[in-house]
């Protein structure tokens, strides 16, 4: 049998749909084809910016056995596993550190599948031929390395095991314990922390606002054009920029995921003033996006966090991961677990320092998740 080949492909829409998800069965949306064809043809990603599409596809006799989400990147924004100070200590010793290469889904801190594989293939075995090709890619674009961002607990082992160097974040994660509805969850928490929730709650409704979850066939082309300009004036007020997302992706995930998609719509009288858009598995649910026509006290954390834990009790999701950052996400039940990033820099010269850096961030952020894990709002005895 002839040996693997490996290809880069610069558009996911030059491979097959049903080629590509039927190397990523386990529901995680952010992976599938769709999604990331409405960035792509949105206009999200591309020569602009700052993520070029290399998808590293693995091929056997003609089969598509094996791939990764891949990118070019000339920045380090939208990876949520931030690398400045890597890339400011290149800088501080004259070498460029970009372009690099990064498998990871664009602007979705979400751990899930990074490497898709054909049945019958194991991840050592295939990934000798994907790291000999992004070597190969590496030298001809001048790159200073690759990094594999949020991936699974498997594949991770398999890149420490080439040698990969492991970074590590803390996420805020709601888990389901077998509730059976928003009481059983509240009744874990102190009297104090579950009275300060229930006035949040009660202060958005008491100032007239309503919410509906719509997803499927309701999330009209209308519905897409109101969130996005929710969207545009948060990320305008809050960053000074319109947000990584155009329009257009909004309105292709319509089209090509909408039925992954969960949108949490905050209603005054018949008007929509703000949403919160999820995805969602079969057994997790993802925030990821958040807007507002005027800001209200509380109306974040219900749209954001409270609905997404109802929707989740009421259609038995086991976790809701409801994005990167968020201290105050502990207060409301959200737990510190850890996500993962591995990376490979060509430089010999900095390996000792990475590697101690790395040492230290792993010991900081396990002393902070620690620390977080005192400010959860159950009873102490918990």
């Amino acid at each position: 049998m002839p040996s693997p080949e490996l290809v880069f492909i610069p558009a996911i829409s030059h491979i097959d749909a049903a080629h590509w998800d039927a190397l990523f069965t386990d529901g995680y949306p952010f992976i599938r084809h769709g999604f990331l064809r409405a960035l792509e043809q949105g206009g999200s990603l591309g020569k602009d910016t700052g993520w070029l599409v290399q998808h590293a596809c693995l091929y056997q006799e003609g089969r598509l056995i094996a791939a990764m989400p891949c990118y070019i990147k000339t920045h380090s924004y939208g990876e949520y596993l931030f690398d400045w100070a890597f890339a400011e200590a290149y800088q501080r010793h004259q070498l460029a550190y970009y372009p690099k290469l990064v498998c990871a889904i664009p602007f979705t801190p979400a751990t899930g599948p990074r490497l898709g594989l054909a049945p019958g293939y194991r991840p050592e075995q295939v990934m000798p031929w994907f790291e000999q090709g992004l070597l190969a890619l590496s030298e001809k674009i001048g790159a200073s390395g690759y990094q594999c961002l949020f991936c699974e607990s498997g594949l991770g082992e398999v890149l420490q095991s080439q040698n990969w160097q492991r970074r590590v974040n803390v996420q805020f994660h709601w888990l389901n314990r077998g509730y059976r509805h928003m009481d059983d969850f509240l009744a874990r928490f102190s009297s104090r922390k579950r009275k300060n929730l229930l006035k949040e709650r009660a202060r958005v409704r008491d100032s007239g606002i309503r919410f509906t979850t719509l997803s499927g066939e309701a999330l009209t082309p209308e519905i897409w054009q109101q969130f996005y300009h929710f969207y545009r004036r948060t990320y305008q007020k809050r960053a000074g920029h319109n947000g990584y997302l155009t329009q257009k992706t909004l309105l292709l995930w319509g089209q090509y995921c909408r039925d992954q998609c969960v949108l949490f719509a905050a209603w005054q009288d018949q008007t929509m003033v703000a949403g919160a858009l999820c995805f969602r598995s079969h057994n997790t649910l993802y925030g990821r996006y958040w807007g507002c026509e005027q800001e209200l006290e509380f109306l974040h954390f219900e749209a954001c966090y409270y609905q997404g834990i109802e929707y989740c009790i009421q259609h038995g999701l086991t976790r809701f991961d409801a994005g990167a950052q968020g201290e105050h996400k502990l207060q409301r039940g959200f737990e510190p677990r850890l996500c993962h990033g591995y990376f490979k820099l060509f430089e010999r010269g900095f390996n000792d320092a990475i590697t101690d850096y790395c040492r230290r961030e792993q010991e900081q952020v396990q002393h902070y998740q620690a620390q977080c894990r005192q400010q959860l709002p159950f009873k102490s005895e918990e």
